[in-house]
């Protein structure tokens, strides 16, 4: 019985069931393994946690990588990295799910070896965001929190996107991408039409 399959029925039923609720024999019987077999292939379900975790992040973080080697500019830049991500979560539903609402499960010993993919991960969109900044396109003071607000809004998209819904995920990251890029509110156009809401400076706001 390979890894492979293992992972997979175990992320399947993580995410239907919650990671606490699920039980090896739950994986076990998922795979028609003995549970005794299944330990010769994963120690304990911490360790498949770990193992699913660290597969999450890795296909997320591929799929970055592969958007961030292009020639774009830096604005299409977060576009393209936007709609890959949503559509990397859409495709690996599963997955995604385990990665990004079962990692608080992790105990301290194997989360110490997790998190250095995930800050290496979250690094790459900080850079994709100083990148526009430093070519005068972004008003970001901090790249790493606007970075993280990215993020917790693509991620949250795990708890409610269904493949059957009215848009594509495609769809759905043009959207978040059009808000982070372009914002809410309304600018004066050439032709004079339109409106730029006045806001207050920082030390005038409540």
């Amino acid at each position: 019985m390979a890894r492979e399959k293992i992972l997979e029925a175990a992320a399947l039923i993580f995410s239907q069931k919650g990671y606490h609720a699920a039980s090896m024999q739950d994986i076990a019987d998922a795979v028609s393994l003995q549970k005794a077999s299944l330990y010769h292939h994963f120690s304990s379900k911490q360790e498949i946690l770990l193992a699913l975790l660290d597969r999450g992040l890795d296909v997320l973080t591929s799929r970055l990588e592969d958007v961030l080697i292009r020639p774009l500019p830096p604005a299409e830049k977060l576009r393209q990295a936007m709609i890959s991500y949503l559509c990397t979560i859409a495709e690996y539903q599963s997955l995604s799910a385990v990665l990004l609402l079962e990692h608080r499960s992790l105990e301290a010993e194997l989360r110490a070896r997790h998190v250095p993919r995930r800050d290496r991960f979250e690094r790459l969109w900080r850079d994709l965001i100083e990148q526009g900044k430093e070519a005068g396109l972004y008003d970001c003071y901090d790249p790493s929190l606007a970075g993280r607000a990215i993020l917790g809004v693509l991620n949250w998209s795990v708890t409610w996107y269904r493949a059957d819904g009215p848009n594509t995920a495609e769809e759905i990251a043009e959207s978040f991408a059009d808000l982070f890029l372009n914002g809410l509110l309304t600018r004066v156009g050439e032709n004079g039409q339109g409106t730029l809401p006045l806001i207050p400076q920082q030390a005038d706001r409540i």
